[in-house]
């Protein structure tokens, strides 16, 4: 057995996340051999250091140049990094998951197609209002509003329509959050007070991005959102 694959296997015996210090013990713990020999060649450093500080800066520098391939996952967004093994089964999972959410764009987009064949032009109408309030909002406002189906187009249950009556606008994250889930549509009460709040947020940071704020436009596109909710 190798000593990528002794890592590997040290690796595996975590069930969650790991920083490379934790694997490091492991390592040792499990391969006292590679302990001994990290350990004679630390005697040798200039530096102070350890074996157990050896084995970690080798995982370290064998993971920054991506020598354990796919068999290990980085997660960057914290430090220390945190570690887990990838096992076959988890890879297949993923690719699976990620054929679908590639796939995904075109079957919402073909559902929406469809339900535009039965839409009245008054319906196209309040459609198209909603996307131009929300690109108004952000254009005005600085903010990333979005316009959201209540009933998830890709809910695999209760798949929603593309209707005005189940549209309603989210801001981007919120609207990432929801994802395919299915949420009672705001009354239109709720959505100015769901836009106000957001916009009060704003009111808060905009003079640091140079942003002015017209309440005469939040009143305008609010009204033109009532006639259309």
């Amino acid at each position: 057995m190798t000593k990528a694959q002794k890592y590997l296997e040290a690796l595996k015996t975590f069930d969650d996340w790991i920083i490379v210090s934790e694997w490091a013990i492991r390592v040792s713990e499990l391969y006292p051999d590679l302990l001994e020999e990290a350990n004679k060649q630390a005697e040798q450093q200039k530096n102070d250091t350890t074996g157990l500080r050896e084995l970690a800066a080798r995982i370290s520098s064998r993971l920054s140049t991506g020598g354990f391939g796919t068999d290990v996952e980085i997660d960057e967004s914290e430090r220390p990094r945190k570690v887990r093994y990838v096992s076959e089964e988890f890879k297949k999972e993923r690719i699976d998951q990620e054929l679908a959410e590639d796939i995904e764009p075109l079957t919402r987009a073909e559902r929406i197609k469809q339900d535009c064949k039965a839409l009245s032009v008054t319906e196209e109408y309040r459609i198209a209002e909603f996307e131009a309030i929300s690109r108004q909002l952000n254009r005005f406002f600085g903010l990333d509003f979005e316009v959201d189906h209540a009933m998830a187009i890709l809910n695999p249950e209760n798949p929603g329509k593309h209707h005005p009556d189940n549209l309603q606008i989210l801001i981007k994250a919120h609207n990432g959050k929801k994802h395919k889930y299915n949420w009672q549509r705001f009354s239109i009460d709720d959505q100015i007070a769901y836009i106000e709040a957001v916009i009060s947020l704003q009111t808060i940071v905009a003079p640091k991005f140079g942003i002015e704020l017209e309440p005469k436009v939040l009143e305008n596109l609010i009204t033109r959102l009532r006639e259309v909710f």
